[in-house]
């Protein structure tokens, strides 16, 4: 396998859930692109980690809960763009949604998962900087991979 390097990488977000919580379901599911995203942060699974510590001998640590992750997506905040639309109104706070999204990397690899915005406050900043979102998408579910042949 060789690198390749992030440029073309897309995230989507559909408000309809999979009929199933895999390939199938969510590639049935119809996203829209959220343009102008300047970056995305590492996302997936970890787990807590659940020590104990016997007064005569080593620790002993065992896998605790799931946390399935988060994105900050910092974003070129622009009003006519149906993908940011979309995810400003997963934002709204009485909005408890669960939401679909799909990172589409530059080879056609899919990584699906759902979640829940819990904010996408703008950033202003100074005369020479752009007009920025910063959504904060907490992952709810496990992230499913559907990578190409």
């Amino acid at each position: 396998m060789t690198s390749t390097t992030s440029a073309g990488t897309t995230i989507g977000i559909s408000a309809a859930a999979p009929a199933s919580p895999d390939k199938t379901g969510y590639a049935a599911l119809t996203f829209t692109t959220i343009g102008g995203i300047e970056s995305i942060p590492a996302f997936g699974a970890t787990v807590a980690v659940n020590s104990f510590q016997p007064l005569n001998g080593p620790q002993d640590k065992h896998k605790g809960p799931v946390n399935y992750g988060s994105l900050q997506l910092p974003y070129a905040h622009d009003k006519a763009d149906a993908g940011q639309t979309l995810l400003r109104t997963s934002a709204e706070p009485g909005n408890n949604a669960l939401y679909s999204f799909v990172v589409t990397f530059p080879n056609g690899d899919k990584r699906y998962f759902q979640g829940r915005t819990f904010g996408a406050p703008e950033t202003v900043g100074s005369a020479t900087n752009v007009l920025m979102g910063n959504a904060t998408v907490e992952i709810c579910t496990a992230v499913v991979k559907d990578d190409v042949a």
